[in-house]
């Protein structure tokens, strides 16, 4: 099962993409994860990021398109893979595809994760955690049952990602639609866009999930 995970920041992608790699036992591939093994590999392909990066530049479209090129001819994806964060770009689908197509491969389906952007800023914006333990929390949705204690590990310290924030998110929201969420449309006229309502919790999605991959490998 050969898959693309599409959702904007704070959509669950990551979390479902777990999930996923659980029920069908297959590779969650990420960028910066295939970016950063390229790198400490010290492949050809890694040491020209490593080298883009260190002059303070972007990796290039070739150099991103080679590293995940690499990362699906290892033998653990021989069985299919979860693309999560690419393509990202019309011009890095158009490059997977004829990628693939050069390995004698296919994409099974895309699932687009679909929520309301109001929602989504209040989710990811009331989000913060324990400084010990990792727990999750949320400032309307999950506070810890004595306040100010974590309920895991007892710590009275807690966190939030500086980029947890209304301006912030609104901007990643932005830049979404402006670059990724073309792709919707490209993968709907190819006929593998599977859309799951990303509102609902975290075990109703993965059901959804779950639901639209099996259908699309009968």
């Amino acid at each position: 099962m050969r898959l693309i995970l599409l959702g904007p920041p704070g959509s669950g992608k990551g979390t479902q993409a777990k999930l996923i790699v659980d029920n069908n036992a297959i590779p969650h591939l990420s960028t910066g994860d295939m970016l950063r093994q390229a790198v400490a590999a010290k492949t050809e392909t890694g040491k020209k990021a490593q080298a883009v990066m260190n002059a303070g530049k972007l990796v290039s479209d070739d150099i991103v398109n080679a590293i995940v090129s690499d990362r699906i001819d290892m033998s653990d994806c021989s069985n299919g893979f979860i693309l999560d964060g690419y393509p990202r770009t019309l011009k890095q689908a158009d490059a997977l595809g004829a990628m693939l197509e050069g390995k004698g491969l296919s994409l099974n389906c895309v699932v687009a994760l679909r929520v309301d952007d109001d929602a989504l800023v209040e989710r990811v914006s009331g989000r913060f955690t324990c400084s010990k333990c990792g727990e999750g929390y949320h400032d309307k949705y999950k506070l810890p049952q004595v306040p100010g204690k974590c309920d895991r590990c007892g710590s009275k310290i807690f966190t939030r990602r500086v980029d947890d924030n209304e301006e912030t998110m609104r901007t990643r929201l932005q830049a979404y639609y402006k670059e990724t969420a073309p792709l919707i449309g490209f993968y709907y006229a190819k006929g593998l866009l599977r859309g799951v309502d990303g509102m609902g919790d975290i075990a109703e999605v993965a059901e959804g999930v779950q639901r639209v991959l099996e259908e699309a490998v009968r």
